[in-house]
């Protein structure tokens, strides 16, 4: 304790995750000063994507360790997809979710935390030195490599476009007056008004009879333009929502590892095969790899976690031709003699043998 009190005596940073009566307070101030802006991660967007981190961090294949269950692996995809950072405290027989934190650092690495675990009866703190915390983060910057960003927070102008556009749009089919009309009538009453409005309402297919606003004279017909109605729908066609929409639904998917076209609705299996090959390789695997070197020093043992395999986002003939073309490898080194460790090491060299260290 006298170690931990020494290090925490020095320079230090809070860090908070929204909860608590004093972070409350902070980011409802913070929200007044930045305005309606950083809530894109309410929408379906965000949403989707923040799922198939969870689903496919769930799915992965760990190896070396038992404390990365199911279940922490999922919370570790939410998290990093919503928050940039996860810490987790290392017990004996699992990882200890903590909500808030703070931490001290020397050289730009962590050395000692402060966290704070939630409970159904309140939340509690515990200090803790880096080697007991199971800290990842994404998106680190160089000023605050102890910290990492989410996407969003990557890619906040965009976020702010998306949750402005659908706000906006929100708000219109709320309160706009759509599918609504102006039909002509002579002066009258308000009440005489409200008693003809109401009249209209549910008359579907039938024949509605009205007096002109115009007066016959001379026994001649009322102009026809008189019965014209006047449409009040806003054409929001002219504003380019629609396109604006779909360009900043677009840039979040991307900005997540997500490929647009995997959700158009022209979409295709092999494109869908493509789009969940891009995400697991470009994005969750190398996550995936920070995580195990994080395990792997933290745990000591070597650890491997993968997630091309359980996504199983592969073209199934091409992997049964590849499957007949191992085969006659193998029967073809057999004719010539080779070992085994002879077939292993010229399999390794295209990734395929045992200790490719490809995942």
């Amino acid at each position: 304790m006298g170690l931990i009190q020494r290090i925490f005596g020095r320079s230090q940073e809070k860090r908070s995750s929204g909860t608590g009566y004093t972070a409350e307070i902070m980011a409802a101030r913070s929200s007044y000063i930045a305005g309606r802006t950083g809530l894109a991660d309410l929408t379906a967007t965000a949403q989707t994507c923040v799922s198939m981190w969870e689903g496919c961090f769930a799915l992965a294949d760990v190896q070396g360790t038992d404390l990365l269950d199911r279940h922490s692996m999922a919370l570790i995809g939410r998290t990093l997809a919503l928050r940039g950072e996860c810490v987790f405290l290392i017990r004996e027989d699992r990882l200890v979710s903590c909500a808030d934190w703070e931490l001290s650092t020397r050289d730009g690495k962590p050395r000692a935390y402060r966290v704070s675990v939630s409970d159904v009866s309140g939340p509690r703190s515990e200090t803790a030195l880096a080697a007991e915390v199971l800290h990842l983060r994404i998106g680190s910057d160089h000023v605050a490599p102890w910290s990492g960003t989410p996407p969003l927070r990557r890619s906040s102008l965009t976020a702010g476009l998306l949750h402005t556009l659908e706000t906006a749009l929100a708000e219109v089919y709320e309160n706009a007056p759509l599918g609504s009309q102006i039909v002509p009538f002579p002066e009258g009453s308000e009440t005489s008004l409200e008693t003809l409005g109401r009249s209209f309402r549910g008359r579907r297919g039938s024949v509605l009879l009205r007096e002109s606003v115009n007066v016959t004279a001379a026994g001649g017909p009322a102009p026809a333009q008189d019965w014209a109605s006047n449409d009040v729908t806003p054409d929001l066609s002219r504003s380019l929502a629609t396109q604006s929409l779909e360009a900043a639904r677009g840039s979040i998917l991307a900005a997540f590892g997500v490929l647009p076209g995997m959700f158009a609705s022209t979409a295709q299996g092999p494109l869908v095969r493509e789009a969940q090959r891009h995400l697991a390789m470009w994005t969750l695997q190398p996550i995936a790899a920070l995580l195990a070197e994080e395990a792997s020093a933290k745990l000591a043992a070597p650890v491997q976690i993968d997630t091309l395999r359980p996504l199983q986002a592969f073209d199934v003939s091409g992997r049964a031709r590849a499957l007949m073309t191992l085969i006659e490898a193998m029967g073809r080194s057999k004719e010539l003699g080779l070992s085994p460790a002879e077939v292993n090491t010229a399999m390794t060299m295209v990734n395929w043998g045992e200790g490719d260290n490809a995942a």
